[in-house]
């Protein structure tokens, strides 16, 4: 069995230069590829969108950036949606809108709940992303945007849907809102980062009336009376633990020093991640 495309998205690695954006716009723009999509307009479509996520506060604070494009489901809403044969999934997982089928049909935009499917006004047609498909069925092993990225955000991978799976696996790749069940070909790593928490804080101890950094003091965080992770503090007595879920607890945090005592504290999680400000321990000895 031949194998299907998927893409790998890294959220780590994005830092928002936009160049997958610029170069998507840069094969598109003015470009008609019959069978595979007419001219993208100059405004207006992001075929590869670039979402942003701040987390945390002052003083310890995260920007994230996720590019976002059509995820070229298996069970796709938009096929579900467009008539007359308008979309079609290719023997290799990528999904078409055919550029002539597909006119009139604006239903096909308001189907898909990524917000991944444009309306040209103009050509009175919906588009999105195609994977390139047209660079792909010329020998092409890379998209555009993976092509254009300089700190390897992208990664493009033909393989069968078992090798995938276990690709999945061993990688903790997500997949974008999975409870819609639409067996999506684009797969993020680090996801955590635009959807979950983390806790910080600094620690500090208290040396003869001046607080100093410190460093290598235990952090333990618990939930339930059952462990959720276990840090050391840096060099700046600072910590955090990531990957919380949002509006859960109540946690428990205990922060222990073998030469300056302990203290703990508790807290819930709501929507954003939480900095828990400055902990000071005993005075040290």
């Amino acid at each position: 069995m031949a194998g299907k495309w998927n893409m790998i998205v890294d959220v780590s690695r994005c830092d928002n230069c936009r160049n997958c954006f610029l170069a998507t716009k840069d094969e598109h723009i003015g470009n008609d590829f019959p069978g595979y999509a007419a001219s993208q307009p100059e405004h207006g479509h992001s075929w590869v969108d670039i979402q942003r996520k701040e987390r945390g506060s002052y003083p310890i604070v995260e920007a994230h950036f996720m590019p976002v494009m059509c995820n070229h489901c298996d069970d796709a809403p938009c096929m579900k949606a467009a008539k007359d044969g308008a979309i079609s999934k290719r023997p290799d997982g990528i999904v078409i809108i055919d550029p002539e089928k597909s006119k009139g049909q604006k239903a096909i935009v308001d189907a898909c709940p990524y917000g991944a499917v444009y309306w040209n006004e103009e050509k009175q047609i919906p588009q999105a992303w195609i994977f390139d498909a047209h660079l792909l069925d010329r020998g092409w092993t890379q998209t555009r945007a993976e092509q254009s990225c300089p700190t390897g955000v992208f990664r493009s991978v033909k393989v069968e849907d078992q090798e995938m799976q276990r690709i999945k696996e061993e990688e903790g790749l997500e997949v974008l809102q999975p409870e819609l069940e639409t067996k999506p070909r684009v797969y993020y790593k680090n996801l955590h980062l635009m959807t979950q928490c983390f806790v910080a804080g600094s620690v500090v101890v208290n040396v003869e009336g001046v607080e100093e950094c410190a460093e290598d003091a235990e952090v333990i965080l618990k939930q339930n009376d059952s462990e959720v992770a276990r840090v050391t503090t840096d060099i700046f007595g600072e910590f955090k633990i990531d990957k919380l879920e949002k509006k859960s607890g109540p946690y428990k945090l205990e922060v222990n020093s073998d030469s300056s005592g302990s203290i703990s504290m508790e807290f819930d999680l709501g929507d954003e991640s939480l900095y828990l400000g400055t902990l000071a321990l005993a005075v040290g000895v």
